[in-house]
């Protein structure tokens, strides 16, 4: 069972996990997730759907759970922030509960977030963060903390198997065009021509995984060994500036967009970027897919889906 499986990450890992021969239920309430993201997948004999919300429980038999349900792009989760903390916390429980009744594994798709604004840089799992917890980014990011907390205490208390991935900013196919993430922003604004907006000077850094490297990091987590839990960091260690990243994508889209420059928001971290010597030796895993390779497909998904509108 996949929650939030019709938004972008969920998607990708439902299609995945279809290609290895596997039966997929897609749970979501579609509030960011969207149909057309899993239209391909519906006449798959082995594909389910279910509109659902995990505040609410869920009475289902599955064989391995990937908790991925909750609006990810700040523009998504400040909309309805209680909500948002609602989402990571009771359908953490929730989750929690079906795999404790059915004695099955269950993966949390955590996030870099819970490292806040870091003060360690780059950021391993061992460091604590640095996160307020009274700010307008708070209900994602202690929301998500608080699910890692509830993850490890069934964990600890009812010996639940369990695996905690921490995804650094992840890109391509299937984001959604209104997220007001960086990369989304900069390629549809690019394409159509309109001004590009960065936030504070520019100089602000992000690590930026193909989509298909975030999914492959995803399966060998769950298909780990049983006494590993995570949590573990699954992102690209290249690390680019927003400039970098606005350039890049000019460069690419041969658009003739200009840069301007708006105030930083509220709480947004300066710099971020994964240590991922856990990954590689727990999971033989590293990012394969350059920046420049990735946005290119990224970039030719949102022509298409701006074709259509």
């Amino acid at each position: 069972m996949v929650t939030g499986g019709s938004g972008f990450l969920g998607s990708h890992l439902c299609e995945k996990l279809l290609n290895q021969g596997n039966e997929v239920l897609c749970v979501d309430n579609l509030f960011t997730g969207r149909k057309s993201n899993i239209h391909h997948l519906l006449d798959n004999k082995n594909f389910e759907f279910l509109r659902h919300d995990i505040t609410h429980p869920l009475f289902v038999e599955v064989d391995e759970i990937y908790n991925l349900a909750c609006p990810a792009s700040p523009i998504h989760y400040q909309f309805d922030p209680v909500q948002t903390t609602k989402t990571s916390v009771i359908g953490a429980i929730n989750m929690l509960g079906l795999a404790k009744r059915l004695k099955i594994k269950i993966l949390q798709a955590s996030t870099s977030e819970v490292y806040g604004d870091p003060e360690v840089h780059p950021q391993p799992e061992s460091y604590k963060g640095s996160v307020s917890t009274t700010g307008i980014r708070a209900c994602y990011d202690e929301g998500k903390r608080c699910a890692e907390t509830l993850f490890f205490d069934y964990h600890r208390q009812h010996n639940l198997e369990i695996k905690v991935m921490r995804i650094f900013n992840t890109y391509g196919p299937r984001m959604h065009p209104q997220d007001g993430r960086v990369v989304s922003n900069f390629i549809v604004q690019a394409l159509k021509g309109e001004n590009i907006t960065i936030y504070g000077n520019g100089e602000q850094t992000r690590s930026f995984c193909y989509v298909d490297d975030n999914i492959e990091g995803m399966i060998r987590l769950m298909n780990s060994r049983k006494d590993f839990t995570g949590p573990v960091n699954i992102g690209n260690p290249g690390e680019f500036s927003m400039l970098e990243l606005a350039n890049l994508i000019l460069e690419i889209t041969g658009s003739s967009s200009k840069l301007i420059f708006l105030p930083l928001p509220q709480d947004d971290p300066m710099q971020r970027r994964p240590i991922i010597d856990l990954a590689k030796t727990e999971l033989n895993w590293e990012p394969k897919v350059n920046l420049k390779s990735g946005l290119i497909d990224t970039v030719a998904y949102f022509e298409e889906l701006l074709n259509k509108d």
